[in-house]
């Protein structure tokens, strides 16, 4: 199966996409979680801020990768 094109060839284009779509999901996942506690579903809450979590840390360690390759581009 073919995978979609990223509309620009661009590395930092692409790395800049995933770290948006991560921290989107953070707060989308919120409100699965909120939605699952009101419910009394503790476990499910519980998935979801799992995934939260590790939505946030890809986030942080894409902005991170993001800030040394433009640095890298600007010498």
């Amino acid at each position: 199966m073919a995978e979609p094109q990223s509309p620009v060839k661009d590395p930092n284009y692409d790395l800049i996409s995933v770290v948006e779509s991560s921290l989107k999901w953070i707060y989308q996942v919120e409100t699965y979680a909120q939605d699952a506690e009101s419910r009394g579903d503790s476990e499910l809450a519980e998935w979801f801020r799992k995934i939260q979590h590790n939505n946030q840390k890809a986030a942080e360690q894409g902005k991170q990768m993001l800030v040394q390759r433009l640095q890298q581009e600007s010498r």
